[in-house]
């Protein structure tokens, strides 16, 4: 195992940090550019192992905690995207490379999906998941109940209901996994509230600021994925902003929701792996999607077949 470096970072007066894993093997084998991986407001530089087992050995992995998450400065009131999709460059120039594979879920969508749009030439591959690209208006229901929890001080009710709107409890369609991502999700957000000062407004923002994802993209090679009962922003939906970028791919996941890579961590990592290191994406039928650009494809990946 290769040991991690930690780099302190600053954009706009706010210091942020991110973590490098540097590649584990150094046979001369195929490679591929660095990974910087976005989570969600929650996953911050230490919380993706399944990325650096499966990504190891082939490139160098990048983590972070941006402005506002983490232990990054908070952010200033107001919009902020811009800063982060800033410190998120930063974080390429630190590399010194001319460019790089970028991974963003959930939140880290948002961010990942503009810095590939304000800098196409310095990402050689875009991995998009959970994409929130139209959230419904019960979701929207769910996060201002838990806010109104938070207000009133009542961190174990906003808990409960923070993580069960992002996650999809009907008992008729199977989640793998489901339970103890939930209790998982619960206890994150718990954690977060007692041991971080600015993790409140971290939450607001992630659960109640929605990002915008017009405006498509080409240039860019990128792969669209999405849990098949994903309830934050249906597949349908998902495969729709998948159509906006030129010559994407679209994957959906089965037996998982909006939290796919914790009920299906090692399937998504093989999955992000294998695109940016130009493999087949194995167990996948491409399909094409008439109501969509003959570039777009649909895969569908069964991570139960082996």
């Amino acid at each position: 195992m290769s040991e991690e470096i930690i780099r302190t970072l600053s954009v706009n007066g706010l210091r942020y940090g991110c973590r490098v894993l540097p590649r584990t093997t150094t046979d001369g084998g195929p490679g591929t550019e660095p990974v910087i991986v976005l989570g969600g407001a929650l996953q911050g530089m230490f919380g993706w192992p399944q990325m650096d087992d499966h990504l190891g050995p082939f490139a160098d992995v990048v983590t972070a905690d941006l402005p506002g998450m983490g232990t990054a400065d908070p952010l200033p009131p107001g919009p902020a995207a811009d800063t982060v999709i800033d410190a998120v460059t930063g974080i390429i120039d630190s590399l010194g490379v001319p460019r790089v594979n970028l991974f963003g879920f959930s939140y880290g969508a948002a961010i990942a999906f503009g810095c590939a749009r304000r800098n196409p030439g310095r990402i050689a591959r875009l991995v998009l998941g959970g994409v929130p690209a139209h959230v419904g208006e019960d979701r929207i229901r769910y996060w201002r109940q838990a806010q109104e929890r938070l207000a009133e001080g009542d961190t174990e009710g906003f808990a409960r209901l923070a993580a069960d709107g992002l996650m999809c409890l009907d008992p008729e369609r199977t989640v793998h996994r489901r339970e103890l991502a939930r209790r998982y999700v619960r206890r994150s957000f718990l954690h977060a509230l007692a041991h971080s000062p600015h993790a409140m407004d971290t939450l607001r923002r992630a659960l109640g600021d929605l990002p915008d994802f017009s405006g498509g993209l080409s240039g860019v090679p990128a792969l669209v994925f999405a849990g098949e009962h994903d309830t934050v922003t249906s597949p349908e939906r998902q495969r729709a902003f998948a159509g906006t970028i030129e010559g994407s791919r679209f994957v959906t996941i089965d037996r998982s929701d909006h939290w796919v890579v914790l009920e299906r961590p090692d399937e998504v990592a093989g999955l992000v792996t294998r695109f940016f290191t130009d493999q087949p994406l194995e167990r996948a039928r491409p399909a094409a999607l008439p109501h969509q650009d003959r570039a777009v494809r649909d895969v569908v990946v069964s991570p139960t077949a082996r």
